[in-house]
């Protein structure tokens, strides 16, 4: 499954860059999940080849997600993708651009694949298709908030 998620933040491409890869930024955006860096880079900035593993509550259960940041070009992209956890795949590509006003527009590209073959597929289609861009969407509403805030 596929979506994309566009955000238009008022903040140049490096700072909304660099706050998109922040551990801290992104555990207080999922605190309604309770998302939690438990290991690798655990705070601060990531960078190219850097590893966190999350742990996260979703649908009442706990769930453990270690990914690698794949590919990184500051300001312009980063790849997140799963190394371990519950999705059969995950490969999620930020992409930020300026705009005419001193602004990002921040694009959000994500490709997954659920576990349990014809279940995961059923989950992917009743469930998974509207709560996985919601998240992303609020995640980047703080983000937002953040990076349009003073530095």
């Amino acid at each position: 499954m596929n979506f994309e998620v566009v955000t238009h933040v008022m903040a140049p491409p490096e700072r909304v860059f660099d706050i998109s890869l922040d551990v801290d930024v992104h555990s207080a955006s999922m605190a309604g999940s309770a998302e939690e860096a438990v290991d690798g880079v655990t705070a601060g900035g990531m960078r190219l080849g850097d590893t966190v593993t999350w742990r996260a509550r979703h649908f009442g259960l706990h769930w453990r997600m270690t990914s690698t940041i794949s590919a990184y070009d500051r300001p312009a992209y980063f790849v997140d993708e799963q190394v371990s956890g519950p999705f059969e795949r995950w490969y999620h590509v930020h992409r930020f651009h300026g705009d005419d006003h001193g602004g990002t527009v921040m694009s959000d590209i994500v490709e997954f694949t659920a576990p349990l073959g014809p279940l995961g597929r059923a989950a992917e289609l009743l469930v998974l298709r509207h709560y996985m861009p919601r998240l992303i969407h609020m995640r980047n509403q703080y983000v937002k908030r953040v990076a349009e805030s003073a530095p």
